[in-house]
């Protein structure tokens, strides 16, 4: 799946060279580039992994987006669905979606989900994610237009072997995908 789509892969890692964070990303541009639709990531693009609620900084940017993207144009699409986090979500920003019950990224199941239930076409939407063979790679096998979060929110304090495991495994796709871009 992700050896067709190495070279694309690799364009990103280039282009999000600079660390980029989720409040960095400018919802209002992303409107005047004729987004339509926005997916989020989870678990290090709102919040550290495991945490089961966005860190404020990123709830006061999720504020903005709601403004901007409202019901049924705002989706989060994670491969850990914690009922918690959709709990949280129904509560405290009912226009967000939250997709569960489909196959996991990179498969593109859930981003053609949000596409049928938003009517948006792929130009129009956009995926954040901090991991480049899973949501970067659903991105790009979906079509649709990828933020790829290279400074992605983690706690060592509180999930020092998960966290860990998880950054380690972000430079090994890096590497990975440096590597195999330059395959003929």
């Amino acid at each position: 799946m992700g050896m067709v789509h190495r070279r694309e892969l690799a364009e990103l890692c280039r282009r999000f060279r600079s660390p980029q964070r989720t409040v960095t990303v400018d919802p209002v541009e992303l409107a005047a580039q004729g987004v339509t639709v926005l997916v989020l990531d989870f678990d290090g693009v709102l919040a550290p992994h495991g945490a089961e609620v966005p860190l404020p900084e990123v709830e006061a940017w999720l504020r903005r987006c709601a403004m901007l993207f409202r019901e049924g144009r705002l989706f989060i699409l994670s491969n850990r669905p914690d009922p918690t986090r959709a709990d949280y979500f129904r509560r405290r920003f009912p226009g967000i979606g939250f997709v569960s019950g489909v196959r996991k990224k990179p498969f593109p199941d859930g981003l053609q989900r949000i596409m049928a239930l938003s009517g948006a076409a792929p130009g129009q939407v956009v995926i954040l994610d901090d991991r480049l063979l899973t949501g970067v790679l659903g991105g790009v096998l979906a079509g649709v237009g990828v933020i790829y979060i290279t400074a992605p929110y983690v706690s060592l304090g509180q999930r020092p072997l998960a966290e860990g495991f998880f950054m380690l495994l972000r430079s090994v796709e890096r590497a990975l995908v440096a590597l195999v871009s330059r395959l003929p």
